[in-house]
């Protein structure tokens, strides 16, 4: 009840905080990565998607390829299915809702291809945004009643069941579509694209798994048990500002449930812990820049084990920064439309992002060269 009081209370300042486009923090921009405009994923868990279509369509940019605007429902669709064939295999025992992984959108990659938006935009229930919370729950109804198994033996038609519930909501998946004057399948406009899945890795930093070595990342979210990289987490800041630095975004996946991380945009650590700040100190802490925390290997451990951090949201980074204090930021691109005092950026302290992490995702060659020979990912 304690932290629920202290968490409501931080949303009230949060809220005062945001209600001005001036909050008190000045960013001075240290490097700015092309992106693509901000989208609202609106009324879903599909925030996984929306931040590795982000990271793909910059990783196009940075080809020198023209802006694209990619479909982040053909992941979620092709997603879908292999949740339920797991949820199915796995007898419901694995996680089965709208959430994700960066793993996802590779795979999807790898396996099905991408698409422009205008081929499939995944809205056919009558809504101008997505909204999957009667779809989720239609998804999750049909996947429970398939599992009882009443015959005592799968029928042949549960797959073409669930898939029709996908066709009605989200639309029926192209087997060909005309882009900009041509036609093309999902496979041969991918490969327009020259995005390839294996120059992209996937690293997160924990200690009860050995360092730069692959293991399973422990979320519910994972339900395709996709392994990550591990990292100490001094070499984990390290990739993050080798890859900015050289132009390569960063896909990230946080904890936001923390008080630092605030609707107004700001990802923050303040030196001194929320818990033990007076109301006044907490309020100062979101108008203005102060010290932050100095973050452990252990103090993120900590926070893992003790489920304070936890695998909630997807986003982009783009970009580094610096406040009046010179503390420094990462410019983060979020997928709730222009919303907050940044038009749907955020500004997140260093000491956040190693402090919350779950993982990332980057291009190999954004990876500094001695941390790439310890991971095997030298070529």
């Amino acid at each position: 009840m304690k932290k629920l009081l202290m968490l409501l209370l931080i949303a009230v300042f949060t809220t005062l905080a945001g209600i001005s486009q001036d909050s008190g923090y000045v960013f001075q921009m240290m490097k700015d990565i092309p992106c693509t405009p901000v989208k609202d994923q609106h009324r879903t868990s599909t925030c996984w998607s929306f931040s590795s279509v982000s990271f793909f369509e910059s990783e196009l940019l940075r080809m020198g390829k023209p802006e694209m605007d990619l479909s982040e429902m053909f992941i979620v669709r092709h997603t879908y299915e292999g949740k339920a064939d797991k949820y199915v295999r796995m007898l419901g025992t694995v996680n089965f809702a709208g959430g994700g992984a960066f793993h996802d959108a590779l795979n999807v990659l790898r396996n099905y291809g991408l698409v422009p938006e205008e081929a499939y935009p995944g809205l056919e229930y009558g809504e101008e945004k997505h909204n999957h919370r009667e779809l989720d729950a239609v998804l999750k109804g049909y996947m429970d009643a398939v599992i009882k198994n009443p015959n005592r033996k799968l029928s042949t038609s549960w797959m073409n069941g669930f898939r029709g519930i996908l066709n009605a909501y989200l639309g029926e998946l192209p087997e060909t579509f005309t882009y900009q004057g041509k036609t093309y399948t999902p496979e041969s406009f991918t490969e327009t694209l020259g995005l390839n899945p294996d120059d992209y890795v996937i690293l997160t930093s924990f200690t009860h798994h050995p360092f730069y070595e692959p293991f399973v990342l422990e979320v519910p979210d994972n339900w395709a048990w996709g392994t990550c990289l591990n990292l100490p987490l001094e070499e984990f800041g390290r990739v993050i500002d080798h890859a900015l630095n050289k132009g390569y975004t960063v896909a990230w996946a946080s904890d936001m449930s923390d008080p630092g991380f605030t609707s107004a945009g700001l990802a923050i650590v303040p030196e001194k812990s929320w818990e033990e700040m007076e109301d006044s100190e907490r309020m100062k802490a979101l108008e203005s820049p102060s010290r932050q925390r100095v973050i452990t290997q252990e103090m993120r451990q900590e926070g893992f084990d003790n489920l304070t951090t936890t695998d909630d949201h997807g986003m982009h980074l783009v970009g580094c920064a610096t406040d009046q204090l010179g503390n420094r930021y990462y410019r983060v691109k979020n997928s709730w439309g222009e919303t907050g005092n940044y038009q749907g950026f955020w500004y997140a302290s260093r000491e956040y992002v190693l402090y919350k992490s779950t993982n990332i995702m980057v291009h190999r060659d954004a990876i500094p060269r001695d941390i790439a020979l310890k991971l095997g990912l030298t070529r």
